[in-house]
């Protein structure tokens, strides 16, 4: 970060003294900012004649509008002996592949997905754990132009094709089961419902894991291992195609709150530009350096964390619980592989501080000089937690930012000190701010992030949106022009920020998106269940999922229909989906127009007011939630 503030002033005769100079420079000046950062990032590729264009609009706004590039070809810098990923599945399984392994792997993955007709546009969806292929084949997917998508093997059969049935995928890529908490999971008969809604999947592979890919495959239609797969090709050059700064390399997904989740589509360029300012200057990651993120192919931490092959680091993938087979798995994981820098999640930092494990004194963690902490806000009491039991000259950098731009609003910097219960400030480049309901700066209290002007990483579009609607009514209808990202957020003296949660009705448990449509879509499968309302309540620095259940007439909420409730949310949906807490309830409010309202039932149960009520049908039916027992334990 000093380094490339220092270039900047050479560059352009300037005299930036600090963070805070250089936040409000990359912010008034985003294509001279931008531009840099392709400079001091050796970004590979013919920047076009043109930094920005229309920058004042949002949405609108162009990056390199003239610009050719492929992502692939900028994570795949180095092709020699050094270790480019070590991969552990709780105690199933430890490999490492080199750079020179890895190329070899992505260029017979190339091949094998030109043979099955991907191109440029096509789109690859893998269901797979966060293993060495599921990397290998985004770099060989990415590097043809073609459009790679993902999510964890634990999703139910109607999660994923609520997503992938979306996209309508050339190419679908699955392992044969995974391993969680010890236990061996099979998904055979899974796969069988989800190819057989999915059509369009022209070729169907089997990644091995548990070690019945063989068998899967022959019960599958249009299917074949991987082996079976790359089999007729030999290593070569892998071949890069460049293409616009806009064209899309990943589809993610929103969590489906009101209905099937919207499929949020990235650019190469711009995503690609985020990770390597966030990763090259406020990770500070080099070359060679252990990079660890706990997360599946579901979060776009995992995402986040592949690029960190663009900064030469080696990436450490972990698959499985944070706790099997023993609780200090993760932290042995960063002993034996000399970890630099430990992402993770605000609620493992807790599970790690209430199971009293205490690394300092139990740990060789010397090589360990940062760790990364997102998905919900990370308690005050956390922060003391890694520094007196993790490691106390650590840099703890608590983030924020979503799936939606696939990076960060706001993160850490390696030039300022941290604050306990604080992210310590905008990321550069990001005009984030906080502001009232009525659309004015806040200095302090709480309101709206905010983001007032472009930046490279907006999605490019939503996939099925003809014209934008979709996109312009989820980011830009609260506040014309500036992007409204719905947390609930403050300043602090400290010009810190501090996150406290959602603003809109997404539940956000252990920091994974959740969407209430998705957990209706299972409970009102069940017969004694007439509706229901999911809303998150704040517990324990943490979020956890409330399900309001109303029942027909003469049932009762018993442990046996409590238990139902939730096997079906789990094997239709996720495990995290499950709620928390199940309680039945006489009545649901909604909106003159017969929507259910989340949100006003999240306040009730926050004893928040709630604005708004002359919008309800029943606005009375609030008093059923006030206060309630069940909610306070």
């Amino acid at each position: 970060m000093t380094r490339f503030s220092r270039e900047l002033n050479g560059r352009h005769g300037l005299n930036l003294g600090n963070y805070r100079d250089l936040h409000a420079w990359s912010v008034a000046h985003p294509a001279e900012f931008w531009d840099a950062v392709w400079d001091f990032c050796g970004v590979v590729g013919d920047k076009g004649g043109r930094r920005l264009v229309d920058g004042g609009r949002m949405p609108g706004a162009k990056f390199f509008p003239d610009a050719r590039l492929n992502f692939a070809e900028n994570l795949m810098r180095r092709h020699d002996g050094a270790t480019a990923i070590v991969f552990r599945g709780e105690d199933k399984a430890a490999r490492k592949l080199t750079f020179a392994e890895l190329d070899a792997l992505v260029s017979r993955l190339q091949q094998a997905l030109q043979a099955a007709g991907v191109g440029k546009g096509d789109r690859v969806a893998a269901m797979l754990p966060n293993v060495p292929e599921a990397v290998a084949l985004m770099l060989a997917v990415t590097s043809l132009g073609a459009i790679f998508s993902s999510c964890s093997p634990d999703f139910g059969e109607r999660g994923v094709l609520d997503r992938f049935g979306q996209i309508e995928p050339k190419v679908f890529v699955s392992c044969d089961g995974y391993w969680y908490a010890g236990k061996r999971i099979a998904i055979g008969d899974k796969l069988k419902a989800i190819v057989e809604h999915l059509p369009t999947a022209k070729a169907v592979v089997i990644v091995p894991y548990l070690g019945d890919a063989d068998a899967v495959a022959k019960s599958l239609p249009r299917a074949a291992t991987l082996d079976a797969f790359v089999a007729p090709f030999a290593a070569k050059a892998v071949t890069y195609e460049r293409l616009p700064f806009d064209h899309p390399i990943y589809i993610l997904f929103s969590s489906g709150t009101t209905g099937v989740p919207k499929c949020i589509v990235h650019g190469a360029g711009g995503t690609l530009l985020q990770h390597l300012k966030e990763q090259r200057l406020h990770c500070d990651l080099r070359p060679g350096e252990r990079f660890f993120y706990f997360t599946t192919l579901g979060w776009m931490m995992w995402n986040w964390l592949v690029s960190g092959l663009a900064c030469e680091a080696t990436l450490c993938l972990y698959d499985g619980s944070p706790f099997a087979p023993v609780n200090e798995v993760l932290f042995n994981y960063a002993q034996e592989e000399q970890i630099n820098i430990f992402g993770t999640s605000a609620k493992y930092i807790d599970a790690a501080s209430k199971a009293g494990l205490d690394p300092a004194k139990t740990h060789d963690l010397s090589a360990l000089r940062m760790i990364t902490s997102t998905g919900s806000p990370l308690a005050p009491e956390s922060f003391e937690y890694v520094y007196r039991s993790i490691k106390s000259d650590v840099h703890l950098a608590s983030i924020s930012g979503g799936t939606d731009i696939v990076s960060c609003f706001v993160c850490g910097n390696p030039l300022e000190p941290v604050w306990k219960g604080e992210i310590q400030g905008p990321g550069l480049g990001m005009a984030v701010d906080v502001w009232s309901d009525e659309g004015r700066h806040l200095d302090s209290g709480r309101g709206e992030l905010v983001c007032t002007k472009p930046f490279p990483s907006m999605p490019v579009m939503f996939w099925n949106d003809a014209g934008g609607k979709k996109y312009r009514a989820a980011y830009f209808e609260r506040f014309p022009g500036v992007w409204h990202h719905g947390d609930f957020a403050e300043w602090t003296p400290h010009g810190g920020v501090i996150i406290h949660g959602r603003s809109d009705a997404t539940l956000n448990p252990q920091g994974v998106r959740i969407g209430t449509a998705e957990i209706y879509a299972q409970v009102e499968q069940i017969p004694e269940v007439v509706e229901s309302i999911a809303v998150g309540q704040d517990w324990q620095g943490d979020v956890r999922v409330v399900l309001f259940v109303r029942l027909r007439d003469g049932v009762s909420l018993d442990a046996a229909l409590v238990d139902r409730i939730k096997r079906r949310i789990r094997e239709g949906a996720s495990p995290r989906h499950v709620p928390a807490k199940v309680i039945a309830i006489a009545d649901i409010p909604r909106t003159r127009s017969g929507k259910i309202t989340e949100i006003a039932v999240r306040d009730v149960v926050h004893g928040r007011p709630v604005k708004n009520t002359e919008a309800l049908a029943n606005p009375e039916a609030l008093d059923l939630y006030r206060d309630l027992p069940a909610l306070k334990s």
